[in-house]
């Protein structure tokens, strides 16, 4: 799943790293997904640029063409910046490591000009779809989204994508879609509210 802002796949973000100011750390959270495995999420945070740049360089190709719509993405330093330093609230991205410290996935939105509306993107490395780790992602950026006062995110992926088809679908959101030159254009609604926090500790399957 594709916003126009271009963003990254995944990467490895275990971190002994140093959390910049403004850190929510109420966003990380162990689950447990669908095939008996855990991951942990949380928010990206700046020292995660080195494996984001490498889990890109090393992604195959139909993974690129699928996740930037055709667009094989060429990170300089600034923009490698741009995407692992965010400010929370208008931008932010949850990534999802395995037990090794391994980025396994990630989820970003990105504020608009429509006050309210933000783009996002989502992607799962391929060992890991199927499982319920997207839609876990999703959901998350969805609750952290509302709380920070945002009620609708829009994004992009192309025709006979099954991936993101089911992500859109499992996440329980009310969606609307229309399509054009193959690409599909979503919107997901958010809720008015959000009745509690991701919370901590290993959580049911996705």
């Amino acid at each position: 799943m594709a916003g126009r802002e271009q963003t990254a796949p995944d990467g490895g973000f275990r971190g002994s790293a140093r959390r910049q100011e403004g850190y929510p750390a109420e966003l990380e959270v162990d689950v447990r997904l669908g095939d008996g495995r855990q991951a942990h999420i949380r928010p990206i945070i700046p020292s995660d640029a080195p494996k984001l740049a490498a889990a890109i360089a090393g992604a195959d190709a139909e993974t690129l063409r699928l996740r930037f719509l055709g667009w094989r993405p060429v990170l300089d330093d600034a923009t490698l910046r741009y995407l692992v330093e965010v400010d929370y609230q208008r931008r932010l991205a949850l990534v999802a490591l395995d037990a090794a410290g391994n980025g396994v996935g990630i989820a970003r939105y990105e504020g608009g000009r429509d006050e309210g509306v933000a783009e996002i993107a989502v992607a799962v490395a391929p060992d890991w779809r199927g499982v319920g780790l997207g839609s876990r992602l999703l959901r998350m950026l969805g609750e952290a989204a509302v709380a920070r006062g945002f009620r609708q995110f829009v994004a992009s992926y192309f025709v006979g994508n099954r991936d993101v088809e089911g992500l859109v679908k499992a996440c329980g959101l009310p969606h609307r879609s229309q399509v054009s030159q193959g690409v599909v254009e979503v919107q997901l609604l958010l809720p008015a509210s959000v009745s509690s926090g991701p919370g901590r500790g290993a959580q049911p399957p996705a």
